[in-house]
This record gives C-alpha cells, sequence and structure tokens, in this order.
C-alpha cells in the first residue's frame, strides 16, 4: 500500500518528483505523476516539500 498521495487536480506533470524518487513515482498516461511504490518518510517528506504546487501528501 502506498504511504502517500498526489492530488491529480494539483498535478502540472513538471516531474521533479518522478525524476528525484523513481521508486515512488512515475508518470501516468495523462501526464501527470502516479504513486507506485513505497517510500521511506524522508523521500516522501523530500518529494512533498519540493512539489511546487503541493500535490504530495503523506497518507
Amino acid at each position: 500500500m502506498p504511504n502517500c498521495k498526489i492530488d491529480k487536480d494539483a498535478c502540472i506533470g513538471c516531474g521533479l518528483c518522478v525524476g528525484t524518487h523513481p521508486e515512488i513515482f512515475a508518470f501516468a498516461d495523462d501526464g501527470k505523476a502516479e504513486v507506485i511504490g513505497e517510500g521511506d518518510d524522508a523521500a516522501i517528506e523530500d518529494a512533498a516539500a519540493n512539489c511546487p504546487v503541493g500535490a504530495i501528501a503523506a497518507e
């Protein structure tokens, strides 16, 4: 079960999360990020803090 989620309405598909944490995020067919795996707390916090639109949240 993924330990974070992405707000698809907020995601702009910039790719920062995919580029820095490809074990957790990938691009979906719609060009927006999706969660594909679990990450440790530090990785999730990093991705959430660096998302330019705040679309990533820990669960």
